[in-house]
């Protein structure tokens, strides 16, 4: 640990030194670019200590008058923050009547079953579910199904709950709700929920077709032995251990609340409109306002819901990293960044390339939310530069959620999944076994992501 620490320290003086002589910086400017530095390569060196990283990064951004406090706390994203805090009380709500299991449950109790229809039903149920729900969420209720079927089976659980993994990453792009980046990227880009219906979800769709045909090849023993195993319980309707009891009154309740609340997102830039609101007003408060009621309502798991289904620690790691990103902004950094671009070329689609491509690969060895945190003042400066284009979100959107398919580090659903995974069953994942076919599907994932940008945008 202590040679990992120096090298840290190290790596973050010498990207001052570099950014120093090579973007221009001022000696301020290049002591920024150290600690966010700091922050960023703490994450990807001591993950479980992530938090800690940013607040001692944040604490000597301050202390050292590189900003202010009025202004640290502005860019600390705190409608982001609120918007998530609100959908994961709906959601845990959700989860403790157990309609989410129950519904991918239902869809499995299907007549006729092979190994190839229950692999394609997985992974289409996985894309659907971390649309309309956070990714880790819908991949921890995803994995519980997979193990129950493959503990029935008697079959490993491995390649059925990493192709899961990779459609719930894809599915995360859907829409505004799939993942934090999502929502961050909707904000400050100011899209709306009809932005990422109308430009991300065809490209998803795309994904997930190739995606499924990639893995059905790739895993095609698998889904063979898989067959062979289903076919003597297929007369006996197995799946029927997996189903929870009917869905009881609670459940119902949940469901018509849970719907309600997206589809006042879905509409919120016309409500918006039409109550003439600031943007994106009822699109962070709504969730809040519904996550209010639940709170009452429910008032005896309401300290449940507050204490161990909202992720305080992600959250806190999101808001200082955020506050500090704004300060790359805020700085003159980005824009110093955005010129160097531009620079090497004023072409757009070159541009989109490379904030795609890069922020893809970044994704892959950190956190998705890390990098395009980064990689949204750079964007906010190009569009200052040069003329407003959309393609730049998008780009650093599917960059994020794709490349997160790389490694088996590159998304919070993989590591959550992987744990659980070990848990259960004490398997450990080969680094290059899931590289293999991560690396297959993010790359060319991201391939069909660069062609929609040129043929739509």
């Amino acid at each position: 640990m202590k040679q990992k620490f120096i090298i840290l320290i190290f790596l973050s003086i010498l990207i001052g030194i570099i950014s120093f002589y090579t973007l221009k910086l001022s000696f301020q400017q290049s002591l920024i670019c150290s600690i966010f530095s700091l922050s960023i390569l703490g994450t990807l060196f001591f993950w479980e200590f992530r938090v800690g990283f940013v607040f001692i990064g944040s604490g000597f951004m301050l202390l050292l008058h590189i900003t202010d406090l009025e202004h640290f706390v502005k860019y600390a994203s705190l409608d982001v923050i609120w918007f998530l805090v609100g959908m994961m009380i709906i959601l845990a709500m959700l989860k403790d009547t157990g309609v989410f299991y129950y519904i991918t449950t239902k869809i499995l109790c299907i007549k006729n079953l092979t190994g190839v229809k229950i692999f394609i039903y997985l992974l289409v149920i996985s894309y659907i579910l971390s649309g309309i729900m956070d990714e880790v969420t819908s991949i921890i209720l995803v994995s519980g199904v997979v193990f129950s079927l493959c503990d029935f089976l008697e079959i490993s659980p491995l390649p059925l709950l990493i192709s899961c993994i990779i459609t719930t990453n894809i599915g995360s792009a859907t829409t505004v709700l799939g993942n934090p980046i999502g929502v961050l990227i909707a904000i400050r880009g100011k899209l709306s929920f009809e932005d990422f219906i109308i430009n991300s979800m065809p490209l998803t769709i795309i994904c997930l077709v190739f995606s499924i045909a990639v893995l059905t090849l790739f895993y095609r023993k698998y889904i063979k032995k898989l067959s062979e195993k289903l076919k003597p319980h297929i007369e006996n309707d197995f799946f029927m251990c997996l189903i929870s009891t009917p869905m009881e009154k609670e459940g119902k309740i949940s469901s018509i609340i849970f719907l309600i609340t997206i589809l006042i997102i879905a509409l919120h830039r016309r409500l918006e409109l039409l109550l003439n609101l600031e943007e994106n007003t009822i699109l962070i408060m709504v969730p809040i306002i519904i996550a209010g009621f639940v709170l009452i309502v429910n008032k005896e798991k309401a300290k449940e819901y507050i204490e161990k289904e909202v992720e305080w620690n992600s959250l806190l790691f999101f808001l200082f990293l955020f506050a500090q990103a704004g300060v790359i902004q805020y700085s003159g950094i980005a824009e110093k960044i955005a010129e160097k671009i531009i620079n090497l070329s004023k072409n757009k689609n070159i541009i989109s390339f490379s904030l795609l491509f890069s922020s893809g690969f970044l994704s892959s060895v950190l956190d998705n939310v890390v990098v395009v945190a980064s990689y949204i003042p750079i964007v906010n400066s190009l569009k200052k530069l040069i003329v407003n284009n959309s393609s730049f979100w998008w780009a650093i959107l599917w960059g994020g959620c794709f490349g997160g398919n790389i490694t088996m580090i590159g998304s919070t659903a993989n590591i959550i999944a992987l744990g659980l995974l070990e848990k259960k069953y004490n398997i450990k994942v080969n680094f290059f076994d899931w590289l293999k076919i991560g690396l297959l599907v993010g790359f060319l994932t991201m391939i069909i992501s660069y062609l929609f940008i040129i043929i739509f945008f």
